[in-house]
């Protein structure tokens, strides 16, 4: 922004008072943006715990639409968020990943979860690959 000056002359053409006021890259005052660097590294910090939108908002104390206009002028920065927005996830990956070694249980835990086709407890009450059991019938025994 730069300051442009209006001059107010008197009949003699001296200067009575100079108006200071911000102009934009246009040469037009306008509202100054509220995404300054603070608001955005506070917007980037949320993002990277995995917030959403409008939590980052509230920390950053900026509109949800002033989010959507920036990443509208600044499309670098969508890819930025949800980059960002994966980090926690990579972390606790990191984290179970780390965990496994000397604990069973919770390589089993890995496991039933990786793994179902082998390692689950559940019982399935589809057919193979999630068919229907239609034509299948079940019979109670009775006492």
């Amino acid at each position: 922004m730069e300051k442009n000056t209006e001059e107010v002359r008197d009949e003699k053409g001296r200067i009575i008072r100079g108006v200071a006021q911000d102009t934009n890259k246009h040469g037009t005052a306008g509202r100054p943006t509220k995404m300054t660097d603070l608001v955005v590294k506070k917007l980037e910090e949320a993002f990277a715990f995995g917030c959403t939108d409008e939590e980052a908002c509230y920390y950053g104390e900026i509109t949800k639409q002033t989010l959507y206009n920036y990443q509208e002028k600044n499309p670098d920065f969508v890819d930025r968020k949800e980059s960002l927005k994966q980090r926690p996830i990579l972390l606790a990956r990191q984290e179970v990943i780390n965990g496994l070694k000397g604990n069973p249980e919770l390589a089993l835990k890995f496991l039933e979860r990786k793994k179902k086709d082998e390692f689950s407890l559940r019982s399935e009450v589809t057919g193979r690959d999630g068919e229907s059991l239609v034509g299948v019938s079940f019979i109670e025994e009775e006492e």
